[in-house]
Parts: structure tokens; C-alpha cells; sequence
């Protein structure tokens, strides 16, 4: 029964985009039909087939290998924080952002990575039907994070028009960074992690492509350099010292943002207890409630469509919902250490809907990120549709969990 209701989740998320599609009647079925396909083969494959499983679990303890080295790093510099004790989220979940973050970079300034975003992204599109630059772009932030690769594509993104550049900044809204995946790892199964990000992206297109269809024609289906001609290479040394300054600096940002967020959090739930406490005692009723319920009555009815039984589907929908309104590391915080006693359903879905930056300080980073970069009537066009930037964040979670969640019981 609850494959059943897995199975009309999907359909029913799908159906949601649909009713607030932009331009129903040039949704380009076809190709929606070959992500889905995509997608389902992806999540088989990955969770379910032994050789899927087998891969990802070798990727997985391949990034615990480097996670490894990076902390001989941090035991160098802080041995008391990784020695004898338990370590804090910010050190066994974020310091190690210091290695990864200047690695990416390095693979970057070497030439290698754009290649590899390049030749998976023609790939995709070969495959999907979809403009070579959306899957192009797909690619290239599952690889570099929202904010870097719209800074990359700054060139492809002056060229566009405004309705493209809302369909790339819907898609940003539900990418990852390569390099944060590693303090993923250390917090909920790493296999899950790397199944969500190739899943995040497919859904990312299905889900712009219904919400915003856009007929290309073939001369504008093109894909320009990943930077501009005029920028001058650093020397290698140099741009080492500037990579790992930013990685220190996002490092501080994730820090600064995890606390700041779950004592806000905490205040207003607290504040809401207080007030519907005292409402509940005038009326001579015991109890109230907090802000964790409030968001979880929203998002209730989705954690059902995943699959879950009453009981698991609350406590899920309350982590769903502070996800989208605080970050991911929050609610990861709150699960480590508890999450791989879930059953499997329950854990695949949880773990792979946290799998993205869909939330509302990333709406803030996307545009203000675009306004740096395309003109004043395109920002001003893409910031009139931020709900629906939202919406498509929430939907491509959802999706993303509920195909995983077929396979996993």
C-alpha cells in the first residue's frame, strides 16, 4: 500500500507543477517523459541493483578517504578538537570544506573539471531533448553550487533572455556544491548523498521545464565559455591562496548561518509556545503549540504522498519544513547519529530530500547573484516569480525523495 501511495506522490507533485505552470499548453511532454524514465532508471540503479549500490558506496568511502586526509589538517592545527570526544558538527562536518573547496578549485584552474561538466552535460542533452546549456548548467553547479556556476556562465547568462534566466534560476534552486558534499557524508549515508545530486538535477529540469516552458530556436541553443576571454590567469599559487581563503570564508558563512538560524528558530517557537499557551489557558486548556508544528501541518500531506506511515510522516514533515526555512545542516544536525536506525524507506527519504539548498536564503543569494550579472528588466523579471523559484526548490526534494523512495524498503 504504501508503494501505492509513493507512486501517486510522484504523480501528484508532478500535477502541482503542472497547475502552476507559466504556459501550460508548451509543456513539451516528450522530453519530460525521457527525464522521468531517466530518473527512475537512475534511482533503480543506484539504490536497488547491486552493481548501482556497489558504486556508491565506493564513491562514498572514497570521499570519507579524502575527508580522512583533510582532517590530518585540522589535527595539526586544533588536535584537541578531533582527539578523545565526540567533535562538534562544525568541525567533523564543516573544516574539512578547507581541503575539499581547494580542491574542486584546482581541478578547475587545471582544465580538467570543465571538461568533464562538458562532456556529461552533452550527454544529458543528446539524451533528454533538453537545451544544451540547461543541461549544461545542470552539470556544471552539481559540481560547483548554485552561486558559482551562474557566476561562471556569466557570458551565457548576458545572452539569454529573461525566461531563460528564470528557468536557470528555478534550477538553482536545487543544486548542491561538490565541495560541501563532504560534510554531508559525515552527517547522514554518503551513499544517499551521492545518489540524490544526479537526481536533484534531472528533477531540476523536469520541474523548470513544467513550470517555465520555453521554445528555443536552434540558433540560440548554444553554449558559450564557461568565463569571460578577458579575464587573465592567475599564477597557480596565487589563486591556491585566494581558493583557500574563500573556502575559510565559507566555512565562517555556514557556521555564522547554522547558528543564527536555529537560535532564531528556537526564539520563535519558543515565542509561539508562550503565546499559544496563554490563549489555550484562558480557554481553561492544558498545552500549545510551536513553530515546528505549525510548519509541519503545511508539508504534513507530502511526507504522507512519500510513503510514510501516520506516525513517521509528522516528525518528517516538521524536518522537511525546517529544512526550507532554516538550511539542511540544521535538520542533518538534528538527525546525526540517529538516522541509520530508520528503516530504510523512512531514512532514504528524509536524507535525500535534504539533499539541496532549496531554501529561503538561497533565493536571496541567486538573485542577488544574478543582479551582478544579467540586466535591471531581466532581475526585475526573475524576481517577480521568487515563489515559484521556492516551489520548484520544494518539488525537485520532493521528487527526488520519492524516487528514491520507490526502491528503498
Amino acid at each position: 500500500m504504501f508503494l501505492l501511495i509513493n507512486i501517486i506522490g510522484l504523480l501528484v507533485f508532478l500535477g502541482v507543477a503542472v497547475i502552476f505552470s507559466r504556459d501550460r499548453k508548451n509543456i513539451q511532454w516528450g522530453s519530460i517523459g525521457i527525464l522521468v524514465a531517466l530518473n527512475l532508471i537512475l534511482a533503480w540503479f543506484f539504490v536497488y541493483f547491486p552493481a548501482g549500490t556497489f558504486v556508491v558506496e565506493k564513491a562514498a568511502a572514497g570521499i570519507s578517504w579524502v575527508i580522512d586526509a583533510a582532517f590530518s589538517g585540522i589535527s595539526f592545527a586544533f588536535k584537541s578538537f578531533t582527539v578523545g570526544k565526540e567533535m562538534d558538527m562544525a568541525v567533523a562536518a564543516l573544516m574539512p570544506i578547507l581541503l575539499v573547496v581547494p580542491l574542486f578549485d584546482i581541478l578547475m584552474y587545471l582544465g580538467i573539471l570543465p571538461k568533464v561538466i562538458r562532456g556529461i552535460g552533452w550527454v544529458l542533452a543528446k539524451i533528454t531533448r533538453q537545451p544544451k546549456f540547461e543541461a549544461f548548467f545542470g552539470i556544471e553547479m552539481m559540481f560547483l553550487g548554485n552561486t558559482e556556476a551562474l557566476a561562471v556562465s556569466s557570458e551565457q547568462l548576458k545572452r539569454m533572455n529573461e525566461a531563460r534566466v528564470l528557468t536557470i534560476a528555478m534550477m538553482s534552486m536545487s543544486s548542491v556544491s561538490g565541495a560541501i558534499v563532504g560534510a554531508y557524508v559525515t552527517m547522514i549515508p554518503g551513499e544517499l548523498v551521492l545518489t540524490a545530486i544526479p537526481l536533484n538535477i534531472v528533477n531540476a529540469m523536469i520541474v523548470a521545464s513544467i513550470l517555465n516552458p520555453v521554445k528555443i530556436e536552434a540558433t540560440e541553443d548554444v553554449v558559450y565559455d564557461l568565463r569571460s576571454t578577458s579575464e587573465v590567469r592567475q599564477p597557480f599559487f596565487s589563486f591556491l591562496g585566494d581558493s583557500v581563503l574563500n573556502a575559510g570564508k565559507l566555512v565562517l558563512i555556514i557556521i555564522a548561518f547554522v547558528i543564527s538560524f536555529v537560535a532564531l528558530a528556537e526564539l520563535a517557537d519558543r515565542l509561539i509556545h508562550l503565546i499559544t499557551a496563554g490563549i489555550a489557558s484562558l480557554m481553561h486548556l492544558k498545552g500549545g503549540f510551536g513553530l515546528n508544528q505549525i510548519l509541519g501541518v503545511f508539508m504534513y500531506p507530502f511526507a504522507l504522498l512519500l510513503g510514510l506511515p501516520v506516525d513517521e510522516a509528522w516528525p518528517v514533515a516538521q524536518q522537511m519544513a525546517k529544512k526550507i526555512v532554516t538550511n539542511e545542516f540544521v535538520v542533518m544536525g538534528e538527525i546525526d547519529g540517529e538516522v541509520n536506525s530508520y528503516d530504510p524507506h523512512h531514512r532514504a527519504v528524509i536524507s535525500t530530500f535534504l539533499i539541496s539548498f532549496a531554501n529561503f536564503s538561497t533565493i536571496g543569494m541567486i538573485i542577488g547573484t544574478l543582479k551582478g550579472i544579467v540586466n535591471e528588466k531581466t532581475s526585475d523579471f526573475v524576481s517577480k516569480y521568487v515563489p515559484m523559484m521556492l516551489l520548484a526548490g520544494i518539488l525537485v526534494s520532493l521528487l527526488t525523495a520519492g524516487f528514491v523512495g520507490l526502491f528503498a524498503w
